[in-house]
């Protein structure tokens, strides 16, 4: 598979905007903190901070990735350096997400693959996912990497309930 994880630029502009607005039905912010009158060029260059680990007293490093094919923009991945108490809880280390028109094409198990190998070289050995219970396609690619659900977690009170998983 030709996809390759890269740097936000000021040119995807039009693109992540589209890709925020193409999500928003499914209930999945696809830039994260990215609002419609965010100024783009401020936007990267707070990614930029947080990929060099210049983040606020409330978040961690992270890497924020598009998932391109062919010079076509196909997803995304968020990947946390470290945990904070809230992505323990909810979030985890790794984030991603596929394009409606891009699904079921194995993007979505290629953006995690490619997004383990990046968590790991920023010292990060066992990786936490988590979705929603209801999230059959996201189950199956995480299982498929070998995340496996995590017993000792109890059940929250997130609606829809999550699921946490650890692979590594």
């Amino acid at each position: 598979m030709d996809l390759r994880l890269r740097p936000l630029r000021l040119e995807d502009e039009p693109v992540m905007r589209a890709a925020q607005q193409a999500l928003a039905a499914d209930d999945f912010e696809f830039a994260i903190d990215l609002t419609p009158d965010s100024d783009w060029a401020q936007y990267v260059a707070m990614l930029n901070r947080q990929h060099a680990g210049d983040v606020p007293a409330d978040r961690v490093p992270a890497s924020f990735l598009l998932a391109e094919v062919d010079g076509v923009v196909v997803g995304r991945a968020s990947i946390r350096h470290q945990l904070n108490d809230w992505l323990l809880a909810h979030g985890g280390h790794i984030g991603y997400g596929v394009l409606p028109g891009h699904r079921r094409r194995g993007y979505a198990s290629e953006i995690l693959r490619q997004s383990l190998i990046i968590a790991r070289a920023h010292g990060v050995d066992r990786a936490l996912l988590t979705c929603d219970d209801d999230n059959a396609g996201s189950i199956a690619v995480i299982e498929g990497a070998g995340g496996r659900l995590d017993p000792e977690w109890p059940c929250s009170d997130d609606t829809p309930p999550r699921r946490r998983y650890w692979i590594g």
